[in-house]
């Protein structure tokens, strides 16, 4: 068996890690959802380098990226939290998320 799916002594197995992953993922959305206006998903696919993601964008072009477990799920989660849903690769992001950007650095936030 592979050193990564081993567990150690007392620790979670993988699934318990995902299931508590999954929670967390879902705890810090549904705050950032709860606390802003008019906010909107995009899902972004997985690559070589990272899982699928899904972005989360306010009206006011403030974000925040997640991974989640698959493309599915990501859909899942948006519908989970009322909030309409894009496919990245379909729209494209918001010029608001751009411009928000741009303003933390040039205010030295990011």
């Amino acid at each position: 068996m592979p050193f990564w799916r081993r567990r150690g002594k007392g620790g979670a197995s993988a699934t318990t890690s995902t299931r508590a992953d999954r929670s967390s993922v879902e705890t810090y959305l549904r705050d950032f959802v709860d606390t802003r206006l008019f906010v909107e998903a995009y899902v972004e696919p997985s690559t070589n380098v990272t899982s699928t993601t899904v972005v989360l964008i306010a009206h006011d072009g403030e974000w925040t990226r997640r991974a989640v477990e698959s493309r599915e799920q990501a859909f899942e989660l948006a519908k989970k939290l009322d909030i309409p849903v894009y496919d990245v690769n379909q729209t494209g992001y918001p010029a608001r998320m751009r411009e928000w950007t741009a303003r933390q650095r040039r205010e030295g936030r990011g």
